[in-house]
């Protein structure tokens, strides 16, 4: 136990600083290492595979809290440290974001709704606060806009489109999904920014119609819609930004979002389980 120690620690501190707290030989702890059959390596062999297959169930994506959360939802017992050490041993590693680029276009003269979210980006229940937002990608032809929806109590994507332009019918299309497919109840929450595509008349109309309530950024202020803009990092992050059309976009869109991210994906923000999971435990 005090050579398994050791090693699960000596990426933060000097073996011989370790051997002297554990009160054993720094000789000791290398000999036990060169054991073949060791405990410890037998074990860590096991872990390896496992970290392995949760990685490439992530789509090689998760980092070691999520791997990490993804070996105790199956009852492995290990620890996060070991995890991270198994990882950087094997070479593996979780994708980080970039940084988010704007692509909010205002219409002079339109009325911006009251910012009612104030930054506050969560909820009690299934249904209680959206927030939506556009952002592009890239294909050899030219951009892709896509229209997303989020839930904010359990961060899943209720709507979302495409489209190669970005006006007022990617958003409304966005928005339909959302409500065909949670049927809110009136008083919800929907926040966005003052673009044109959300001040529009029919976008407010379509609002109304639904008994839903808007609340807009402040503008040129991104914190205000901080929620959104970190899942189109993510998304970046883990899918892409490129396609090699905009059919192969909503393909691979399809995937990420209703197969991966709806369903598969652990969420920091919700003790590392599903969208769909923390949903199942809200109507339970």
């Amino acid at each position: 136990m005090r050579f398994a120690f050791i090693a699960e620690e000596k990426t933060q501190w000097p073996v011989a600083v370790l051997c002297r707290a554990m009160k054993v030989s720094p000789s000791g702890f290398y000999a036990w290492k060169r054991r073949p059959e060791a405990a410890h390596s037998a074990a860590d062999r096991r872990i390896g595979v496992l970290v392995q297959e949760a990685h490439r169930r992530s789509r090689a994506t998760y980092g070691s809290p999520r791997v990490h959360a993804e070996l105790r939802a199956q009852g492995v017992r290990v620890s996060r440290k070991r995890v991270a050490r198994v990882m950087r041993e094997l070479g593996i590693r979780g994708r980080s974001r970039r940084r988010f680029v704007r692509t909010t276009e205002s219409k002079a003269g339109a009325e911006a709704a009251e910012n009612l979210l104030d930054r506050d980006f969560t909820a009690t229940k299934p249904n209680e606060r959206w927030v939506g937002d556009v952002t592009y990608l890239r294909t050899p032809h030219g951009f892709l806009f896509l229209a997303v929806i989020l839930d904010l109590y359990s961060r899943m994507v209720v709507g979302w489109a495409t489209s190669a332009v970005n006006d007022r019918r990617l958003a409304l299309k966005a928005l339909d999904q959302a409500v065909r497919r949670r049927r809110p109840d009136v008083g919800l929450l929907h926040h966005t920014d003052q673009g044109s595509t959300y001040t529009s008349e029919d976008y407010q109309r379509a609002l109304q119609k639904a008994g839903i309530t808007c609340s807009m950024s402040r503008r040129g202020n991104c914190l205000d819609n901080a929620a959104m803009e970190t899942w189109f990092a993510t998304l970046k992050c883990e899918l892409s930004e490129w396609f090699e059309s905009a059919s192969d976009a909503q393909r691979q869109l399809f995937d990420y979002i209703e197969v991966f991210y709806n369903r598969g994906r652990r969420h920091s923000a919700l003790g590392y389980a599903t969208p769909a999971e923390y949903e199942r435990a809200a109507y339970a």
